[in-house]
């Protein structure tokens, strides 16, 4: 730019400003003369310290001709640039927080039909009376694993104590001798809500600092002898996972163990423990009790006057990461124990799609394209029906969000036909705008779901929706609501994101069958390459399924 633009443009710009500035000094002195006049002010009122209409609308004013100065003078090669991506300020909605991303139902009003007639057709799937013996052969996406007369054998924990039931047992007890291999507790039992009614108000004995684990869990022992494990809330049920933080650092939410429960139940699996919401008063129902002292001289009284405490753990135990009561009650949800290691004693097994926990680092799972081939021939996958419950932990964890399933654990007692125990689910439910497709990487690399589950998904999809069932359910516990209502939407819309991955399965798997008789009966076990969406397991990578087995 020459010295005279340079000239004329610095002219232009302080005349703006001093005429800006006269206009303001004026307003606002005669507002403060009117003020005077009127009894509103006091007389040391000074118009250029206040934020007045009139100074605010000068402002603007100010800026729109600066702006118009510096666009019209200036070149465009002239003026400042603008970074591609830079943040720009939130629209604000009605209470003064950034609208919420609406996220669309893509399968709201789709009724699966060809899914429902694919079930109608009893000659389509395999019965495996109970037991597939080998899952390197097994090609159906839809597997009905029960007996010919469509029930599955049971045996029940209370067929192997030796000394029976002891006298004065709890509901608790009791309800540990009725677990059996198939399902934690049968259908509509009537201890359940027993359980749910004692640990939410029987009184409460002791309380102690559960060991290990990241994050600050409570032992509850109650007057009975029975004992609970107690996540007290640290904030809202709005509060989602913060967008820097990764799942294994999340904080854990005592309402996800609720509606676990509560969803575990719904769906008919029937593999978690109870899990009763309860408002408790810290200092006489917890702190009066604690007689530990590494425990007991975390307690403290904020500068808020609420009592507090923050224990010991990997995260989130110090002074600035503690949980308060207001300004004494603390709602936490409390989960019944399970038997002990020397009357049931259980196994802890990795995860077969277990994330790698790393900042950097991906699982293998998320970069081979042959990984269910390789479990599919690992005991115990490679028979029986651990496979299946796989499967099913997978529409559990993807109904919740829940991305945290490292392990899980098994009653030794009835070998590896046991059913995997759903434990631990305080990092579910944290994200209610986004919806993770990665927790479903079994059933997408495998293609196989237990006929059971698709048929219940079906119901809740095209019937009654789940999120109607879970708010009949968790109506009756302490703290309902348990779940922000974004979450219960999400539950419905990842019913349907589920159905279409089991369509999708099908059509490839139908695919493969017909591309096997054109080539003059190929061997039904040929891999056939094909890509399937894998959300944020993708970048377009390619899994392997092998043609259904014709039979």
């Amino acid at each position: 730019m020459k010295l005279r633009d340079r000239v004329v443009v610095g002219f232009c710009l302080s005349l703006v400003l001093v005429t800006v500035l006269f206009v303001v000094d004026l307003q606002n002195e005669n507002a403060r003369r009117q003020a005077v006049a009127d009894g509103d002010a006091p007389s040391h009122f000074h118009g250029r310290s206040d934020r007045s209409k009139d100074a605010i609308d000068a402002q603007s004013a100010w800026n729109a001709a600066a702006s118009f100065v510096m666009s019209t003078l200036m070149p465009p090669s002239q003026q400042p640039p603008t970074r591609p991506g830079a943040p720009q300020p939130y629209s604000q909605a009605a209470n003064g927080r950034p609208p919420k991303p609406a996220v669309p139902d893509l399968y709201a009003g789709d009724r699966f039909a060809d899914l429902t007639e694919r079930l109608s057709r009893s000659s389509e799937t395999w019965r495996h009376r109970g037991n597939v013996p080998d899952w390197t052969i097994v090609r159906d996406v839809i597997v009905d694993d029960t007996d010919d007369d469509g029930t599955t054998s049971n045996e029940y924990v209370v067929e192997y104590l030796e000394d029976g039931l002891r006298p004065n047992t709890t509901a608790l007890t009791i309800f540990h001798s009725r677990i059996s291999k198939r399902e934690m507790y049968p259908k509509n039992d009537t201890y359940v809500p027993l359980i749910l009614k004692n640990m939410s108000s029987a009184r409460i004995l002791s309380v102690a600092q559960k060991e290990g684990g990241t994050q600050l869990k409570l032992v509850i022992e109650y007057s009975n002898g029975d004992k609970a494990l107690m996540k007290p809330m640290r904030f809202t049920r709005e509060q989602q996972t913060l967008p820097n933080h990764f799942y294994f650092t999340d904080y854990e939410r005592h309402n996800a163990e609720i509606a676990a429960f509560h969803l575990d139940r719904i769906l008919g699996f029937r593999r978690a423990m109870p899990v009763s919401g309860r408002l408790v008063n810290i200092t006489s129902e917890l702190m009066a009790q604690v007689t530990a002292s590494d425990l007991l001289k975390t307690f403290f009284v904020s500068p808020d006057k609420n009592v507090c405490f923050h224990g010991q753990c990997s995260y989130y135990c110090d002074t600035s990461h503690a949980i308060c009561g207001n300004p004494d009650m603390l709602e936490g949800s409390f989960a019944a124990y399970l038997p002990t290691q020397d009357v049931l004693e259980r196994k802890t097994w990795r995860h077969p799609w277990r994330r790698s926990y790393h900042k950097r680092r991906k699982a293998k799972w998320e970069t081979d394209p042959n990984y269910c081939e390789l479990i599919r021939n690992l005991p115990p996958y490679n028979s029986g029906r651990r496979m299946l419950d796989i499967m099913d932990l997978s529409v559990f964890d993807f109904l919740m969000g829940n991305m945290d399933r490292h392990h899980y654990e098994t009653f030794t007692l009835f070998g590896n036909d046991s059913f995997p125990i759903h434990l631990d689910h305080g990092r579910a439910f944290g994200k209610a705008f986004h919806d993770e497709m990665s927790i479903l990487a079994p059933i997408i690399q495998c293609c196989h779901i237990r006929r059971s589950t698709l048929e219940t998904l079906l119901r809740f999809h095209n019937v009654k929706k789940l999120s109607e069932h879970m708010r009949e359910s968790m109506n009756d516990d302490q703290l309902s609501p348990v779940l922000w209502e974004p979450h219960l939407t999400a539950i419905d819309r990842r019913v349907g994101l589920v159905l279409q991955k089991v369509r999708e399965c099908l059509s490839v798997s139908t695919m493969s069958g017909e591309d096997a008789a054109d080539e003059s009966h190929a061997q039904p076990s040929t891999n056939a390459t094909f890509d399937i969406d894998m959300g944020d397991l993708g970048q377009g990578a390619k899994y392997t399924a092998r043609s259904r087995e014709q039979t």
